[in-house]
């Protein structure tokens, strides 16, 4: 029988280190495992093993090379196996700015782990009034001395979300009412299908079935993506652009700026004319965008490539699927409080190739001058 294995995540130590608590407290036989990484771009974790009754094992490890990667890897892995045989559940508890997704597959796919080690969860634990701040914070985390490995250039709201959308399940502590609210109209908004409570007696249930990676991946990747509706929450508003005509490159380029002032969070898959049979993403946190290059759209493909793409792949092409264009569309969501919805969707529609540049087709498309291509080419060029 294998043993569950719960990660728990989370931007501040304290609420994520009282859920670990009360993980061990309700689970009788559970064992927590922690890696701080305050000195990983050295090359040394400090791992930190604990039960109910306190701490089983305080050590520094040394890595060949000092990344989130090597840790799981080197030391993470062969500890959970290690205790696998006498422990009723297995808890993760991620560094501050470590995103739950390289760990969580990294678990499931490794050789080791098959029929020993099944993941039951991917908790992330908030405080309701940091977590507010934080989300709009583009400061880079070695500012806060979270950065969680040498050369780390992630920013503050970049990491928080990710951990938030990627949850199965979110615990919010707070002492202000107030700012428990605001957090949950918040996360409404940002991942309005995972449950969120307030940090109380209850507990998300982590001894159950497996979960599924690649499922739980799907969810985020900008290709299937389950992108949020319109709706508004007191000041919170989530606004959604869907649209079935190419983007003129420089149009859009020249209104990005004016797009990410004020939102929270953007995202979405998106379709230039200079780039016909791209997918491209739009991917923007606290006022930081990035465009990359997501793979082809299925219409592109031969019919018989469509077996080698993920059932959640043909799934998304289907629903936004038109006779005429196939998978190609707009579809891009913002967040943020007091977003003016109608001017959002006027200047995106600005961007949007007239009908006069419709009719010329994609051949002169391909001539137009794409700003973008700077930024795509050296993402192509680092894959």
């Amino acid at each position: 029988m294998s043993v569950p294995v719960v990660i728990v995540s989370g931007m501040h130590p304290e609420p994520r280190s009282a859920l670990v608590s009360r993980l061990l407290a309700r689970h009788p036989g559970s064992v927590a495992i922690h890696h701080d990484l305050r000195e990983v771009s050295a090359g040394r974790v400090g791992r930190v093993v604990r039960d109910t009754s306190g701490t089983l094992d305080l050590r520094e490890v040394r890595l060949a090379h000092g990344c989130v990667t090597c840790t799981v890897r080197e030391d993470l892995v062969p500890e959970l196996l290690a205790r696998a045989g006498s422990a009723a559940l297995l808890i993760v508890e991620l560094w501050d700015s470590v995103e739950p997704r390289t760990v969580a597959e990294s678990l499931a796919r490794h050789e080791d782990t098959a029929g020993v080690l099944r993941l039951t969860g991917v908790l992330v634990a908030l405080d309701a009034a940091r977590a507010t701040e934080d989300l709009c914070r583009d400061e880079p985390l070695a500012a806060h001395g979270k950065h969680a490995a040498a050369g780390d250039g992630r920013r503050v709201a970049e990491v928080l979300v990710r951990q938030i959308e990627y949850a199965t399940h979110i615990v919010v502590s707070g002492a202000e009412e107030e700012d428990v609210e605001l957090a949950h109209a918040v996360l409404g908004h940002l991942a309005p299908t995972t449950p969120a409570e307030a940090a109380g007696p209850a507990l998300p249930a982590v001894t159950g079935a497996g979960i599924d990676v690649e499922m739980l991946g799907a969810r985020v990747d900008p290709a299937t993506a389950r992108l949020p509706c319109d709706a508004r929450t007191g000041e919170i508003s989530t606004v959604v652009w869907h649209r079935l005509r190419p983007l003129h490159p420089q149009r859009l380029f020249a209104a990005v700026d004016e797009l990410i002032t004020g939102t929270v969070r953007s995202r979405g898959r998106f379709w230039l004319a200079t780039r016909h049979e791209r997918l491209l993403a739009w991917d923007a946190v606290a006022g930081v965008v990035s465009v990359e290059d997501a793979g082809p759209w299925l219409v592109t493909l031969p019919e018989a490539a469509w077996e080698m793409e993920s059932p959640a792949r043909r799934m998304a092409a289907t629903l936004d699927w038109s006779s005429l264009l196939g998978d190609r569309v707009q579809h891009l969501v913002f967040t943020g409080p007091g977003l003016d919805r109608e001017r959002i969707l006027r200047l995106l529609d600005s961007c949007l190739l007239t009908e006069a540049e419709i009719l010329a087709g994609s051949d002169v498309w391909a001539g137009y001058q794409d700003p973008f291509a700077a930024v795509l080419g050296l993402r192509e060029a680092s894959a």
